[in-house]
């Protein structure tokens, strides 16, 4: 009984030490997009924000971009109770988009909390989400990292800057990664998609009118015909009238 014992609580020993050691790589900063993030198209994307202290709030968030797949149109949605810090680089090789030379780009973001009190920054126990608009994602690549500091109201700095490998466990601070999806028809992703739904919109209406007017023009016809076969009928009745007078 007692080496049973023994072997239970080392057991119990390990499981706690498995929970503790993996605990982190569930609060880390992560992007997720909303809707598609096609390759060649455009995506609004949020960094998520946990807060993984209990004694302490995220107060800033700086996400460096990727230099190697830049984008040309980055765009942080405002975020109540925080200020977004946009800072531009030149880049070694212009890009083109829609007929244009872009030489400078967004190189990274950074978001800082204006509230005061408890109620500044995030909150042990909660999270909080950056949206950007990004594009056009590039078409070379699987998937795009940012690097982050997530920066508490002691001080402590946590670095998510370590890019995840294929095949490897996952780093003790993993960067954020955004995995992309095969490129769409249009180019434009979510924009595509819903240009496509307008489309289709247009076409049900000219349809739907189409079917209206056919339907008006198809009751003018049986109002006409009707006309006539009541003036005939008055007209063949007025003839027997007089017949019958006649007689």
């Amino acid at each position: 009984m007692k080496k049973m014992s023994r072997a239970a609580l080392v057991g119990a020993a390990a499981v706690s030490s498995v929970v503790l050691l993996s605990a982190p790589a569930f609060a880390h900063v992560s992007v997720q997009p909303e809707g598609p993030a096609a390759k060649g198209g455009y995506a609004v994307v949020d960094f998520k924000v946990p807060n993984e202290r209990d004694d302490a709030s995220t107060v800033k968030l700086e996400v460096s971009f990727p230099t190697d797949h830049p984008l040309a149109s980055v765009m942080p949605e405002p975020v109540p109770g925080w200020e977004a810090k946009v800072t531009k680089s030149k880049l070694d090789k212009p890009l083109e988009m829609h007929g244009e030379k872009i030489s400078e780009v967004v190189s990274k973001v950074t978001w800082t909390a204006t509230g005061s009190g408890d109620g500044k920054g995030v909150r042990p126990g909660y999270f909080q989400k950056f949206p950007v608009s990004v594009g056009q994602l590039p078409t070379d690549t699987d998937q795009l990292v940012f690097k982050a500091l997530q920066t508490y109201d002691d001080k402590d700095v946590v670095r998510w800057i370590e890019a995840p490998q294929e095949g490897q466990e996952e780093p003790e601070n993993p960067a954020p990664v955004l995995a992309l999806t095969a490129a769409e028809e249009d180019g434009h992703g979510a924009a595509g998609a819903a240009a496509k739904d307008d489309k289709k919109h247009a076409s049900a209406s000219t349809e739907t009118a189409s079917d209206s007017s056919t339907s008006d023009t198809t009751a003018r016809t049986l109002g006409i015909v009707g006309i006539l076969v009541g003036a005939a009928g008055v007209a063949f009745g007025v003839l027997a009238g007089r017949r019958r007078t006649n007689n």
